[in-house]
């Protein structure tokens, strides 16, 4: 059994509210995720503390920075096994959430967590975010992206901000490093067209390591040049 009084009550010492039925959902999937990831490698961690401070309550440091709308339609590009998607969505049951990742396992695996916990408005799939970026069904699509432990900010906005609606908000998770890469992305804001809104650092709890949530507004529109062809961002960065 998921300790749920321990993440409710670190989740509230961070000012976020969370209800006893949401509490039940996180032990579902918790459970489901540990069992799967016995056959499948869907995430490193094993330990369920690390899981419940580095994965979920880590996912969900995001709610007490950005400015979410309700129903706000969100993409979470190289999602792994859910984070920070499914987190958010059991905490804002009217987000309307895209989970993309490149693994066909851990696709099925966001399937069998969206049916087992009845979620509604959330759609997973197995897709190269650079490939997404050139649909034009996604393509500045979004209020808001998110990404988590994925690759280098340069290469983040380059599969990002393409999905971004004009207005709307790209979120990148960072650890220690953010501020180096930061230095090292400007070229990439500027041709991408997005600008630093905010960023906000954090502690997580038990010294499990910090959390660097950088925040960058979509101020115009993004080239048709960008996203370039797979695998070339991640090569020859911005």
């Amino acid at each position: 059994m998921m300790d749920g009084m321990k993440l409710k009550g670190m989740l509230e010492d961070r000012g976020i509210k969370v209800s006893n039925s949401q509490l039940e959902m996180f032990e579902i999937y918790l459970k489901e995720l540990k069992e799967w990831n016995n056959r499948f490698n869907l995430t490193a961690l094993k330990d369920e503390n690390e899981i419940i401070i580095k994965h979920i309550y880590d996912s969900l440091l995001i709610i007490s920075t950005a400015n979410w709308q309700k129903e706000a339609k969100v993409i979470d590009v190289g999602t792994g096994a859910g984070f920070p998607g499914i987190p958010l969505k059991i905490m804002n049951e009217e987000l309307e959430i895209t989970l993309v990742d490149s693994t066909e396992k851990k696709k099925e695996f966001l399937e069998h967590v969206i049916e087992i916990l009845k979620l509604n408005k959330v759609t997973a799939l197995h897709a190269r975010a650079e490939e997404l970026g050139r649909r034009e069904e996604c393509r500045e699509n979004y209020d808001i992206a998110v990404a988590r432990a994925v690759a280098k900010l340069p290469i983040l906005l380059e599969y990002c901000l393409p999905l971004v609606k004009v207005g709307g908000v790209f979120i990148a998770y960072k650890g220690s490093r953010a501020v180096e890469e930061l230095e090292s992305a400007g070229k990439a804001l500027q041709e991408l067209g997005g600008k630093v809104a905010r960023i906000t650092e954090f502690a997580l709890p038990e010294n499990q390591g910090k959390r660097v949530l950088i925040e960058i507004k979509k101020e115009s529109k993004t080239d048709k040049r960008y996203p370039r062809r797979i695998g070339v961002a991640a090569k020859r960065s911005l």
